[in-house]
């Protein structure tokens, strides 16, 4: 995996992330966004496996709902945003499609 791919996929992530687990996930899945997408899937698998608020009266009270709200919210803007590996799909980009049409006279002459 190239560095630039690397720093995205950090910065994406969080700094703390395991860059040999990435390198790992990177040479299965190819794209440094479905790495990305992967590793907040099971990010958010994991904290809809716990309950997200719990609350001891007069002691303590945990909530992780904000932090499933910013998982999904990254999840959906890397759905749409192409890595650092992929063409950016701009729309000067796109071919115009050929279409083939023969050509006949309007009317017949004998």
């Amino acid at each position: 995996m190239e560095q630039d791919v690397l720093s995205w996929l950090l910065s994406q992530l969080g700094p703390t992330t395991d860059a040999d687990d990435l390198a790992t996930r990177y040479q299965r899945l190819g794209t440094a966004r479905a790495v990305a997408l992967e590793v907040l899937a099971e990010r958010r698998a994991r904290l809809l496996a716990d309950p997200l608020r719990m609350t001891v009266d007069g002691v303590v009270t945990l909530d992780q709902s904000n932090n499933l709200t910013g998982t999904e919210r990254l999840l959906a803007a890397l759905a749409d945003e192409p890595g650092p590996d992929e063409a950016p799909a701009s729309e000067g980009d796109t071919v115009p499609e050929l279409v083939a049409v023969p050509v006949l006279r309007a009317r017949r002459r004998w």
